[in-house]
């Protein structure tokens, strides 16, 4: 797993998730649908994020008929870990004391955080 993976910015990553969230391959008016609740944009727009997208290598554009689907390249999975190994770096400096400290201090319930030890230690 590369962690040099750029980060997305918003609007791009925004997209992703929308494609994330569908069951394979989705076309445009798939993800204009499953935008139109938490992030509508114009069609243009979309074109434009998803022409970005594939440019990085994000995804993938096959045609289809008439039409063009959408397919990730890159799994939610492995760009989240990506992300959070670069997080970690950039400006924890690679320290854990740091990190954790950085953790208890974000608001996350005790809940939340018996949860993140829990996941933890499954992951050992």
């Amino acid at each position: 797993m590369a962690y040099s993976m750029r980060r997305l910015p918003d609007a791009e990553l925004e997209v992703m998730q929308a494609l994330w969230a569908c069951d394979g391959p989705a076309t445009r008016a798939q993800l204009e649908q499953r935008l139109q609740a938490t992030h509508p944009m114009a069609t243009t727009t979309l074109l434009t994020l998803l022409t970005r997208l594939k440019d990085k290598n994000f995804i993938t554009v096959e045609p289809v008929g008439r039409s063009r689907v959408y397919a990730p390249n890159v799994t939610q999975e492995d760009y989240l870990a990506a992300q959070s190994k670069s997080f970690f770096h950039k400006l924890c400096g690679g320290n854990l004391s740091v990190f954790a400290s950085a953790l208890c201090d974000s608001g996350l319930s005790k809940e939340e955080l018996q949860e993140l030890r829990k996941l933890l230690e499954e992951g050992e």
